[in-house]
């Protein structure tokens, strides 16, 4: 069973700065698991640690387009050693902390829009795997429709937005 949690760690690793000292990381093994995960989807050369370069490409295939000052200063954020790259622990201990700051409806609809790309107001099946392979996820139509039917709180075979907030919720990824 595979979530989309990428989207919404892209979009906390965009947000303001945290002190990453004053937060308590507490997460599931699940959340854990879905961290190694999305870092995985960054960390393109398998290295073990994130550049800005491999950073860019994963934003720029969610269609945004930050400067390398702006990615410089992503990693920098994050990279606790000073080695200029983001390692999984620092990795880990950024998003246990920014999980406390994703829980506004904004940020969420962020989130969810980056799903919808003929902003319907719905995510189709093929949205969904549009976006997930655009990240290098390959992923099958089976694991789509398995997504979809554990996120699809109505039953229509699409996501709503109710629905993707159902869905972050149960996870444990809305940070409340």
């Amino acid at each position: 069973n595979r979530a989309p949690p990428s989207h919404v760690t892209v979009l906390a690793m965009e947000k303001k700065p945290v002190d990453l000292q004053s937060k308590a990381i507490s997460l599931t093994e699940a959340q854990v698991e879905e961290f190694q995960e999305a870092f995985g989807l960054f960390d393109k050369d398998g290295d073990g640690r994130i550049s800005s370069d491999e950073l860019g490409v994963v934003l720029k295939a969610l269609g945004r387009k930050p400067t390398s000052e702006e990615l410089k200063a992503m990693v920098g954020e994050a990279d606790e050693d000073g080695s200029g790259t983001i390692e999984f622990p620092e990795f880990l201990k950024l998003m246990a902390a920014k999980l406390h700051d994703l829980d506004s409806a904004e940020e969420m609809h962020e989130a969810f829009m980056v799903f919808d790309r003929d902003k319907s107001g719905k995510v189709t099946p093929s949205e969904l795997k549009h976006v997930m392979n655009s990240l290098g996820e390959k992923v099958t139509n089976e694991e789509i429709e398995e997504m979809v039917k554990e996120a699809d709180m109505d039953g229509d075979g699409e996501l709503s937005f109710e629905d993707f907030m159902q869905f972050i919720q149960m996870r444990g990824l809305g940070g409340r």
